[in-house]
């Protein structure tokens, strides 16, 4: 028995099983997590350099300039959790900030996208002192099995990259409440997310001009196509950003340019789809300062600091979890 051919072939069979049950929705549907493979990845990073998308570059900075307080706020933190780990190099900036020994410190990476995990590893490859622990999950269930090991000290959980924005308000709320049980009453929870703003300056950050993130959007199709043998004709969908002020998100879809029949023979579906039919692949909930410490503080958690790059849009939460 190959465990790494089985964990593949269990990876491909959720994957048809998300693709059957979203695009035999309606509205048709793709789940956002599947956006990371590696080409996804790379066009990700690369959507964070372009200057219309703030968020990744702002809150580094908030990071580098606020780690050692963050890092102070919870003394004698055992295990870094983070949760969507991307390439890693947030997590690197709060660790380089660090005005104590990492020998003894574990980190525990939690991601859906084997391509991030496998990113950032190798972006922490500069703190050898660490026990690095991926976990290919979703974030609730990364969080679990993480919190399965004992730990000699606290835990501090990164939630960064307006992750959470990716939820929607039930789900977000089930979230923070099911990490609030996770957590002990010493650990903390540090928040990151992308505020409210002028609705021009959020659909530049998610239809650049220079077509980046529309082919960051495309390639989910080019996924479906590649793993689980369908015929999409990537070319005859357009990609298209909205911005719903009174949902406060973006939402990202994938248009049909014409009426066309699709196949994906490993998800067990055959559709047709209407000329300007969509398939929705990504909400992106925005966030005021106040709204997410009354979220944070509806799931108990005590909200203890908070950065705000005001030019940028963006904000980090620092929360204790406190007793229950």
């Amino acid at each position: 028995m190959n465990p790494l051919l089985d964990r593949d072939q269990g990876q491909i069979a959720r994957f048809a099983a998300d693709v059957r049950q979203g695009l035999g929705s309606r509205p048709r549907h793709l789940p956002s997590s599947f956006f990371y493979d590696d080409l996804g990845l790379a066009l990700f990073e690369a959507i964070c350099r372009l200057p219309w998308y703030r968020i990744t570059r702002a809150e580094t900075a908030l990071v580098a300039r606020h780690g050692a307080e963050i890092l102070r706020a919870g003394p004698g933190a055992a295990r870094i959790v983070e949760l969507g780990s991307g390439s890693g190099e947030k997590l690197a900036t709060l660790l380089r900030a660090s005005r104590d020994p990492l020998v003894g410190l574990d980190v525990h990476l939690v991601d859906a996208s084997s391509a991030a995990l496998a990113a950032s590893r190798r972006t922490l490859m500069e703190f050898p002192d660490l026990r690095v622990v991926p976990h290919e999950r979703t974030y609730e269930a990364g969080l679990l099995e993480a919190y399965r090991e004992p730990c000699r000290g606290r835990t501090l959980v990164l939630c960064l990259g307006s992750n959470i924005g990716n939820f929607d308000p039930p789900a977000r709320a089930a979230f923070l409440n099911a990490a609030r049980q996770s957590m002990s009453a010493d650990d903390a929870l540090l928040l990151g997310v992308d505020l409210e703003k002028a609705e021009r300056d959020l659909l530049l950050a998610y239809d650049d001009p220079l077509g980046v993130t529309a082919a960051f959007n495309r390639n989910l199709l080019v996924r479906v196509n590649r793993e689980l043998g369908g015929d999409f004709r990537v070319d005859r969908f357009a990609h298209r950003a909205l911005w719903r002020a009174a949902e406060a998100r973006v939402e990202m879809h994938l248009v049909s340019l014409d009426e066309q029949a699709v196949c994906v023979p490993a998800a067990g579906i055959d559709l047709v789809f209407s000329p300007g039919e969509t398939i929705w692949t990504e909400s992106s909930y925005k966030f005021t300062p106040d709204s997410v410490v009354a979220e944070l503080e509806t799931a108990r958690f005590t909200a203890v600091r908070q950065w705000i790059d005001e030019e940028a849009g963006v904000a980090l939460t620092l929360a204790a979890a406190g007793s229950r």
